[in-house]
């Protein structure tokens, strides 16, 4: 199990993910936020590798949104305190959602 750890994602692919992610949220006003951060960490995840094996991202944007929905009212209601929390609950949803490929 002493096998390599790596990420094999490329510069160019990163950009044009980032320039279509910036599309998809100015052309929907921000409501396609949480799908276009679905799309940045389906790539970095599914571009690593941890002791030989792929990480791979099972996470959707509308799982998401319903969330973001969530975390924006209580950011509102708690006058931005919340915000604090946030990020936190943010990496927690990501990493409930990221998981190992089958190699079978």
């Amino acid at each position: 199990m002493n096998e390599k750890s790596y990420f094999d994602g490329g510069v160019l692919d990163y950009i044009g993910l980032i320039i279509i992610n910036c599309i998809i949220i100015c052309f929907t006003l921000g409501f396609a936020t949480p799908w276009a951060i679905c799309r940045t960490y389906r790539w970095r995840t599914n571009h690593s590798i941890i002791n030989g094996v792929r990480l791979s991202f099972k996470g959707t944007g509308g799982s998401l949104f319903l969330h973001w929905i969530k975390w924006f009212l209580l950011t509102i209601i708690t006058l931005g305190i919340y915000y604090f929390w946030l990020h936190i609950a943010l990496e927690k949803w990501i990493v409930e959602n990221t998981e190992f490929e089958n190699n079978n």
